[in-house]
């Protein structure tokens, strides 16, 4: 049987970020999922895609990007059909570590002089990259024109979910692949290398001059790396 594979997508962006990446998947004969992530809060974002994991028969190929790399991390604990996790420009935080931690370990990152901020009735802020500032912070090598219309559709991280501790992550007993590109000014290059060295990653993949939203710039690659994690589990 052929896993399914599911797709969790991160912030500032949205289930369609992968349009390109499913294509080339459905194309393969796998079936796949683009599960939606609320982007409120990692144990709330982790027990949406949790639920869509228990209604699943058979194996399971969990795929993240950036924040959705946590997500997945959190979700996959106690579902042992989740056979692999692919962190696509991703976050894999150790337990108690948030994504705000994680992004500021190493130099390079510029995110945060991009973001403008959406003050919430309940205390918390909605973070959006700034649009005149998207096309370089976030998927810098496709045309400003697809840009802009991203930087429109983005959808917002809640600073709940940026500053929030993940659990126990399922990376520690899950065999894990990672891609990540040269050039990402959200997540700094030496932190896609620590964290897949820590995670003990069966394959790392760098994608030399590729922006953070490989998914979208560089679907084919990413594509490339979630078969070969689904061959690997069958």
């Amino acid at each position: 049987m052929k896993p399914t594979i599911v797709l969790v997508h991160g912030a500032f962006a949205e289930s369609a970020s992968w349009t390109e990446v499913t294509q080339r998947l459905l194309t393969d004969g796998y079936r796949v999922i683009a599960a939606p992530n609320p982007l409120r809060s990692l144990s709330g974002d982790a027990a949406v895609v949790s639920s869509i994991l228990a209604t699943i028969d058979g194996p399971v190929v969990l795929a993240g990007h950036s924040y959705g790399g946590a997500v997945m991390s959190n979700a996959a604990v106690g579902h042992d059909h989740v056979k692999a996790l692919v962190f696509v420009a991703a976050f894999a935080p150790e337990v108690g570590e948030s994504i705000g931690e994680l992004s500021g370990k190493f130099p390079g990152g510029t995110l945060g002089e991009t973001l403008t901020e959406v003050p919430l009735p309940d205390g918390t802020v909605d973070l959006y990259i700034r649009q005149d500032k998207y096309h370089r912070q976030f998927i810098a090598d496709v045309p400003a024109e697809r840009a802009a219309l991203d930087a429109v559709a983005q959808r917002p991280l809640n600073t709940a979910a940026l500053n929030e501790g993940s659990g126990e992550p399922a990376w520690k007993t899950v065999p894990s692949w990672f891609v990540y590109p040269e050039l990402d000014y959200n997540i700094p290059l030496a932190a896609h290398r620590f964290m897949a060295e820590r995670a003990g990653a069966r394959e790392q993949v760098e994608l030399p001059g590729a922006s953070h939203a490989i998914p979208a710039s560089e679907p084919a690659a990413v594509a490339e790396v979630i078969l070969r994690a689904a061959a690997a589990i069958v």
